[in-house]
């Protein structure tokens, strides 16, 4: 099992590297974001009414992605586990995406010297806000923010989950991969505060990623080489109206000494002289959600192999602890039927 789950971690990553996303004809979130759009319509009715139908909408469309992903690995693993190994691989790589992040960043990053306009256009691949008024600073730490909140969302929160279930079931794992894709996908398009509809997937998506979130804070300040940025950015972390964005954004600026602004919105890093970031500010920021992806997989790979190895273990105390069960009740019987036959 432990050979299975890093293989198909390995074929996962590998995929996405060497291949990117898949064509949006044949990419199943892009299909799934098809029928969030279905679902994004005003349902009539009061905006109490609007919630209970969101609530609806947050609890069974991801669970409907979940339950599909699970049983399509379990029915190719019923016909061969290498095949289900291999489909259990390519639901993950549907569900992260890290090349088109990093460069799509890198991008953005390089345009803003060249080619402020394209900047912008490429920009809105990343962010949701306004850019019409940005300065070439300003859009490099959208570009920047968004690489390091990005990596948690769209990378960190499927793969860790995949990695800690891999081992036990890979159909559970596939199926928890995409329903953490399915939460997030259902916050990008209605997690608005002017969507009613869409505030309870806010609000599962700020649950699910409570944890994610922290551990990429933790690879960005080890990827930079700067433990202790993670105990700085706690001042700017929860400045952002997300309980989860702000910690590895806040983090990277910390950590690569710049300052992260969504104007009207939030600074942070915001210190005497901490400039927003230049182009060689940046690509470091970059490349340090780069380095910090990388350490997510081994993080991943080391959760994976310890329950791996942890798993028989607890298995064998189990089945070590029923067997004397069993023996001191077949004991506890022979003591009865003894005293039984006295009596008599």
């Amino acid at each position: 099992m432990p050979v299975t789950t890093l293989a198909a971690l390995a074929l996962a990553v590998s995929l996405d590297l060497l291949v990117g996303e898949p064509p949006n004809r044949v990419h199943p979130v892009a299909w799934f974001g098809r029928l969030v759009g279905a679902v994004d319509r005003d349902w009539g009715g009061s905006e109490r009414r609007q919630r209970r139908i969101g609530a609806i909408i947050a609890l069974a469309l991801p669970l409907g992605l979940a339950v599909v992903a699970g049983t399509i690995v379990l029915a190719a693993t019923v016909v061969a586990p290498a095949l289900g190994a291999l489909t259990a691989a390519l639901v993950l790589y549907c569900s992260t995406s890290l090349r088109l992040l990093l460069e799509l960043s890198g991008s953005v990053v390089a345009a803003t010297e060249t080619d402020l306009e394209r900047a912008r256009e490429q920009l809105r691949g990343l962010a949701g806000r306004d850019d019409a008024d940005l300065s070439p600073a300003q859009i490099r730490s959208a570009a920047t923010e968004s690489a390091a909140e990005n990596l948690s969302d769209g990378f960190v929160a499927a793969m860790i989950p995949f990695a800690v279930l891999a081992p036990v079931s890979l159909p559970a794992a596939a199926g928890v991969a995409a329903w953490v894709k399915g939460v997030n996908t259902l916050d990008s398009m209605l997690g608005y505060r002017s969507k009613p509809i869409g505030t309870a997937s806010a609000r599962l998506d700020d649950i699910v990623m409570w944890i994610p979130a922290r551990i990429t804070a933790v690879c960005l300040a080890v990827a930079a080489a700067d433990p202790a940025a993670l105990s700085r950015a706690r001042r700017w972390a929860r400045v952002p109206s997300s309980p989860n964005s702000g910690w590895p954004m806040a983090t990277l600026a910390c950590a690569r000494s710049i300052r992260l602004e969504k104007p009207g919105a939030y600074a942070l890093n915001d210190r005497p002289k901490t400039a927003l970031p230049s182009v060689a500010d940046a690509e470091r920021a970059v490349a340090t959600v780069t380095i910090a992806a990388g350490i997510a997989v081994v993080v991943a790979v080391a959760l994976a192999v310890t329950i791996a190895i942890v798993l028989p273990t607890v298995d064998t105390v189990s089945l070590e602890q029923m067997r004397s069960g069993q023996f001191d009740l077949v004991e506890t019987r022979s003591n009865y039927l003894s005293l039984g036959k006295g009596r008599i």
